[in-house]
């Protein structure tokens, strides 16, 4: 079995929890997008974000990835950014790392609604390589990316 790192060097085992997601069939980009809307948020906010967003009710704002991107009503008001996406595949794969790091935290024995995400990023993977047949007896390759998450969420005072 691999060994796994992680990204962030300040971590406290007493009142931090970290849980990761590797090798995830999302986009790097649209995970990355996901990522930079949630840190800092406190877990249950966060987790009710991703919902919303799987539900197409309100969209992740694109601040990096956003070339030809269409703007979405409410984002230039609420975040000053008005180009956005509703990434559900990504969201629901994040939202799984998320309910996995709450629950490291119930066994933890951590407050579960004082949980603030200190550290979310999202990382580029191996690619899964695939061919399609064209005509003449061609093949174009086609590669699928993989993604890999890790979240490190501490509980705050409050």
């Amino acid at each position: 079995m691999p060994e796994w790192g992680y990204s962030t060097h300040k971590y406290d085992p007493d009142r931090m929890v970290r849980a990761s997601g590797r090798d995830l069939r999302i986009s790097p980009k649209e995970a990355t997008e996901v990522c930079n809307a949630i840190r800092y948020m406190l877990l249950e906010d966060a987790m009710e974000y991703l919902k919303r967003v799987i539900a197409k009710k309100e969209p992740i704002p694109y601040r990096r990835y956003k070339k030809k991107i269409a703007h979405k009503a409410g984002l230039g008001e609420n975040f000053g950014i008005p180009s956005g996406r509703y990434p559900i595949k990504a969201c629901k794969e994040i939202l799984k790392v998320l309910e996995n790091a709450r629950s490291n935290a119930e066994n933890k024995g951590l407050n579960v609604e004082n949980l603030r995400i200190s550290h979310i990023c999202a990382q580029k993977g191996a690619k899964i390589k695939s061919y399609i047949p064209r005509a003449f007896g061609r093949a174009t390759p086609f590669f699928h990316p993989l993604t890999h998450v890790e979240v490190v969420v501490e509980e705050v005072s409050g």
